[in-house]
Formats: structure tokens, C-alpha cells, sequence
């Protein structure tokens, strides 16, 4: 418990960085990211504010360098429109039907 809450450990004297991850909105991870960038990209500090793992905000920071805001978006479980299918897709698509 005190290693995800990123409280002292005794026996290793160290602070833990490692943080139980919670679901995040759009806006909740624009505001972590520029928070981020704001604090020279200090993703510990931003990652102990923000209650969310190192990891993650590391992995928003990259999208975000990547793909701009549209980078943020969690895009998980969602089909893909028919325009953006590949030929392949459509043909997967096609035989799930049938």
C-alpha cells in the first residue's frame, strides 16, 4: 500500500513513483500535459499533482509531441469509420457479418 501511494519505504529509504493508475477525461490529460510542459517536463512532480502514474504521463507527453491535442483522444473500443478502413478492414468487416 505505501509503495503505490508514494510514501517512504523503510527497508529501501527511497520515495516510489509508482502510482495505481486512474481513468482520465480529454481534458484532464490536456491539463496534465501542460502542466508537464509547463514544469520543464517534470513528470515525476506532474505525476504526484495530477495522482496518475509516471508512465502515463510520459506516454500523453509523446502523443502530444507526436500527434498534437487530437493525440490524447482515446480512441479504445471505438469501430473505425468505413472512409478510414483499409480494403483489408472492410473485408474483415464483411466477413464478421456474414
Amino acid at each position: 500500500m505505501k509503495y503505490n501511494s508514494h510514501e517512504r519505504l523503510k527497508e529501501y529509504g527511497g520515495k516510489s513513483n509508482i502510482t495505481k493508475g486512474r481513468k482520465t477525461t480529454y481534458e484532464e490529460r490536456i491539463e496534465i500535459v501542460t502542466y508537464c510542459i509547463e514544469n520543464n517536463k517534470n513528470y515525476d512532480l506532474t505525476a504526484q499533482k495530477h495522482e496518475v502514474s509516471y508512465q502515463q504521463v510520459y506516454t500523453w507527453l509523446k502523443k502530444y509531441e507526436e500527434k498534437g491535442i487530437d493525440g490524447l483522444v482515446d480512441n479504445r473500443g471505438k469501430k473505425k469509420h468505413e472512409n478510414n478502413m483499409s480494403e483489408i478492414d472492410k473485408l474483415r468487416a464483411q466477413n464478421k457479418l456474414l
